[in-house]
């Protein structure tokens, strides 16, 4: 995998404003929220993207499903939140590393983007 802006923010060489960390993940802001809550959800392994992913992911995948809903309490998103994955170039995704988008505090809508 190539280096992303995000390995440089997990070895904080990039300062982020992070709201989590653990061994597996770290989760931080967004700075350029499409919410009023915006965070990114990201596993500290690299994955290039879910279609990347392999069996041996599962745990980790399900840890940053856990993740995301820890933060999401954290972030008092009691009324509802949603999580997006944008996988490869069609999917949006800009960044090349496993992502997990939390957005809140507002009403989404369907469909997206």
């Amino acid at each position: 995998m190539n280096e992303t802006i995000f390995s440089k923010i997990i070895r904080r060489e990039i300062p982020a404003d992070i709201v989590y960390e653990d061994d597996l993940a770290l989760a931080f802001r967004d700075v350029h929220p499409q919410a009023p809550v915006h965070i990114l959800v990201i596993p500290k392994q690299p994955i290039v993207s879910i279609a990347e992913a392999t069996a041996a992911d599962a745990a980790l995948l399900g840890h940053l499903l856990l993740t995301v809903k820890q933060v999401a309490t954290q972030e008092g998103l009691d009324e509802g939140y949603r999580v997006v994955i944008n996988t490869g170039t069609d999917g949006g995704q800009t960044v090349f590393h496993l992502h997990l988008h939390l957005l809140g505090k507002r009403m989404m809508t369907w469909p997206p983007g």
